[in-house]
């Protein structure tokens, strides 16, 4: 078994600084903790999104000894030379790891409102991979995205010594790679928490224009990148905006986005309501109607 990235966990403000912390929150943070990153360790070696924790296959996550006097609580990834990686042919650089790292930063911080340029976080770690000769498996933006949506449960309970009985005042993710430290974007704070609980759908529609860079099918969900916000933003189809001509609309806008089409093809226009935080950040579109594509 080799080890791939430890990431820690770690509360503090209010009692925690006092070496006490809530039982059962903290227990619960540590369960949504263990399957987030579950789900984005079987990801990234097996190129296959899971929905339960125990369903994690090559690779097995320790828990460290929690580091005296603090709650810090440290999680071991370490790979097992099974599946794509058999006895030999394990990487032993730190690609691997740092891909790891990159995905789930991605999947927490864009689950806590920070935006993330997918291409740039991951685009370099891959043509190293690729310049190496590793066979690792390359994630797609659309992947990752489901991911977030697969780990948000997790990632809230990971807010609850904070939320619930206010034992702590905010969580830390950290990564460590070859004795690098390699902060997640966004701690957890009540602030995050309250934007992953509450969102506000305004009463005006807005016509919004992008390309589709992500979209599942089955949930009719996905990601437009949104000219006017200057990065991805989440959408829904409302039940009025399922028929097959906007479905195709999307696709194509999709499948444009996919192929890297310069030439201007692609392009989609959305009659949307903007679905906001309470601080007014906008989280995602309702989409009334797609109106245009190209």
């Amino acid at each position: 078994m080799q080890e791939l990235l430890r990431i820690t966990l770690s509360f503090d403000g209010r009692d925690a600084d006092s070496h006490r912390i809530e039982f059962y929150d903290v227990a619960q943070a540590l369960i949504g903790f263990q399957r987030s990153l579950a789900l984005t360790t079987h990801l990234v070696i097996n190129d296959q999104i899971i929905t339960q924790a125990p369903a994690l296959k090559g690779a097995r996550i320790f828990a460290a000894p929690p580091d005296a006097g603090s709650w810090k609580m440290t999680a071991v990834v370490s790979m097992i030379a099974t599946g794509i990686y058999q006895l030999g042919t394990v990487p032993k650089d730190t690609v691997l790891g740092h891909i790891l790292f990159s995905v789930y930063d991605y999947v927490v911080s864009e689950t806590l409102g920070v935006p993330v340029d997918f291409n740039k976080s991951l685009g370099q770690l891959y043509k190293e991979a690729k310049a190496q000769k590793l066979d690792v498996p390359r994630i797609s933006e659309s992947q990752a995205d489901s991911l977030v949506e697969k780990c948000s449960t997790a990632i809230r309970e990971m807010h609850r010594p904070i939320y619930k009985t206010a034992t702590a005042a905010r969580g830390t993710l950290e990564g460590t790679l070859v004795g690098k430290s390699l902060p997640v974007r966004r701690s957890l704070s009540m602030e995050t928490y309250e934007y992953m609980q509450e969102t506000f759908v305004e009463n005006m529609p807005i016509e919004v224009v992008g390309r589709v860079s992500s979209y599942n099918s089955n949930t009719f969900k996905g990601r437009l990148f949104a000219f006017t916000e200057g990065r991805p933003v989440s959408f829904e189809l409302s039940k009025a905006a399922r028929s097959r001509k906007s479905l195709d609309l999307v696709t194509s806008s999709l499948r444009a986005h996919a192929l890297k089409d310069r030439s201007g093809q692609g392009l989609i226009t959305f009659r949307a309501l903007r679905a906001t935080s309470r601080s007014g950040h906008l989280k995602s579109y309702v989409v009334l109607e797609v109106l245009s594509g190209d």
